[in-house]
């Protein structure tokens, strides 16, 4: 299966895009599809390991099988103020 993933904030910038499409295959988790960002993707590397991925609108542990046709996003963690 093929997901798109929708990238924010630093993950954007890194990736010089706003979305990238994974393939993993059927009954895949969110642990895998972080394994597959990080091959395809290396610049993200370090920032996987403190993002948050979200699968239809709620934040997902490494272990949840990703459903087909799930929205998904990755979520890195957020700072600055003034």
């Amino acid at each position: 299966m093929i997901v798109e993933v929708r990238l924010f904030a630093r993950a954007k910038e890194l990736a010089g895009a706003e979305c990238i499409q994974v393939e993993l295959a059927e009954g895949a988790t969110v642990g895998d599809l972080r394994n597959s960002l990080e091959v395809i993707l290396p610049k993200l590397s370090l920032l996987l390991k403190r993002s948050a991925l979200a699968v239809n609108d709620e934040f997902a542990d490494d272990a949840l099988t990703i459903p087909l046709r799930a929205e998904i996003a990755l979520l890195p963690p957020v700072s600055g103020g003034g």
